[in-house]
């Protein structure tokens, strides 16, 4: 049986480590990936990866699910996934999870994963952060959740925007122990 993985993808920007997460997961035989996308995603892709249509992302997934549909199989503990990874999460996403506040699928679904203890990955993209903000990371990492900003390393000496992207997917990838070569980690190749 494929492992699944639910890949949200919220209106912060950086959506474009979404569209790569779902990239890299198309590319593994072993892996399902089930997508949840916001409407503000919809917007903030119009804004940022202009080459990119809603469609286009939405094919890279295997299930698609609309984010309105309470009643999805992602809503239930008893579909079982290995988690979820949101790329990128937003801060209004990042509170609803924090707080249990399951508005939409997108947030149900990480709210699923946090009480069945699997494993719910937000690539929280902003910055700067105030108090509130990591108040609501704490009760998220309280909970189970991990916090993976994406922050770039530079060891792996990366070329270009790519390297960079694929750097902080290959981080969340390594929450799911799915193999992947995004990235040079530290000591190889020395």
């Amino acid at each position: 049986m494929k492992k699944r993985i639910i890949v949200g993808i919220s209106g912060a920007s950086g959506i474009i480590y979404g569209i790569r997460l779902l990239e890299v997961l198309k590319s593994i035989d072993s892996v399902e990936s089930h997508l949840i996308i916001s409407e503000s995603a919809e917007l903030t892709l119009k804004l940022e990866v202009k080459d990119w249509s809603i469609e286009e992302v939405k094919n890279l997934a295997d299930i698609v699910y609309d984010i309105k549909d309470m009643a999805a199989k992602v809503s239930s503990g008893s579909f079982k996934t290995e988690g979820m990874i949101i790329a990128p999460c937003s801060i209004k996403t990042l509170s609803g999870i924090a707080n249990s506040f399951n508005v939409n699928l997108l947030i149900r679904a990480a709210d699923v994963c946090l009480k069945e203890r699997r494993k719910v990955v937000l690539i929280v993209r902003e910055t700067p952060l105030n108090l509130s903000h990591i108040e609501l990371m704490k009760k998220v990492i309280l909970n189970g959740g991990i916090i993976l900003p994406p922050v770039p390393s530079f060891y792996h000496e990366p070329k270009d925007i790519n390297d960079i992207i694929n750097q902080t997917i290959g981080k969340a990838l390594d929450q799911f122990n799915i193999e992947h070569n995004l990235f040079k980690r530290w000591g190889e190749n020395e």
